[in-house]
């Protein structure tokens, strides 16, 4: 079988998307897991594809796939990547679009200096919702991580997100406890965990160990869950510019109940096929 697909990236963090619409495309694990293999395959982060959508008033159907070929709920960076992606290829020629996620709707809008912004969605902090194992809705949570007790705070951005608070994100030890956080046995359905090194009140430094793909140079919804749990702690004032190993993502969010508006680029590095 021949594959058409395009590897994009937003701020390192890559992609190969997959047209779903105009080719068929039903891979399994096994196969997706080759398209992301830097060595044997394309190499990526995730694989975006790009679907018919399955309710009324939406332009599109996003779905996400980590580099071990498990399917995800949200990823932000690619949502960047995907409006990008429609435009370019000729899917639509809107320059704002609605698109279907697992865990709801978002809206990216193609901004005329190149980037994209993307509207996120209400971010969600009760346990049962990202899901994490505890009781109350509090800000800061105690996680017992390797000999350690970390502070934790967490929210779904479409996805769990935990985030702790760290002096430096360079000697921070992201590919050691990250992991551990990932796999912790208080998210049942793993969890992104986020290193979050505050600049001043209106940036901060991140990285982001991602759930199935291990530490990547960017991640959207880690930008936003960041600052989303900032503002929270008191800690941040929005927008907040948001710099990761790949470059800078800007934030906003008005507070409870708003959605959470995140702006960055999209590129798309080149287009080919290839044969599973």
């Amino acid at each position: 079988m021949k594959l058409k697909f395009s590897k994009m990236h937003g701020l390192g963090n890559d992609f190969v998307v997959l047209d779903g619409i105009r080719q068929q495309v039903s891979l399994t694990p096994a196969q997706l897991r080759f398209l992301a293999d830097r060595n044997f395959g394309i190499g990526c982060d995730q694989i975006l594809l790009v679907e018919k959508p399955s309710q009324p008033d939406v332009d599109f159907r996003y779905r996400i796939f980590n580099a071990d070929g498990s399917e995800v709920e949200q990823c932000g960076n690619g949502a960047r990547c995907f409006v990008r992606f429609v435009h370019d290829v000729g899917l639509t020629g809107k320059r704002e679009i609605r698109v279907e996620t697992q865990t709801g709707i978002i809206i990216p809008r193609l901004e005329e200096d190149g980037n994209v912004t993307v509207d996120m969605g209400i971010p969600r902090f009760l346990p049962n919702e990202i899901p994490f194992l505890h009781d109350d809705d509090v800000v800061i949570y105690s996680l017992d991580v390797a000999d350690e007790t970390l502070e934790i705070s967490v929210v779904s951005m479409g996805n769990p997100h935990a985030v702790q608070v760290v002096d430096c994100v360079d000697g921070a030890p992201v590919g050691d406890h990250g992991p551990l956080i990932e796999n912790h046995q208080r998210f049942p359905q793993r969890v992104n965990a986020g290193f979050m090194q505050v600049v001043d009140r209106h940036a901060i430094k991140l990285r982001v160990y991602e759930r199935g793909s291990g530490e990547t140079l960017a991640c959207g919804t880690g930008a936003c869950a960041a600052v989303v749990t900032g503002i929270r702690r008191g800690l941040l004032d929005s927008p907040v510019r948001v710099t990761t190993r790949g470059g800078d993502l800007s934030i906003a969010w008005g507070g409870s109940g708003q959605p959470v508006l995140m702006t960055g680029p999209a590129v798309t590095v080149f287009s080919g096929e290839i044969e599973l």
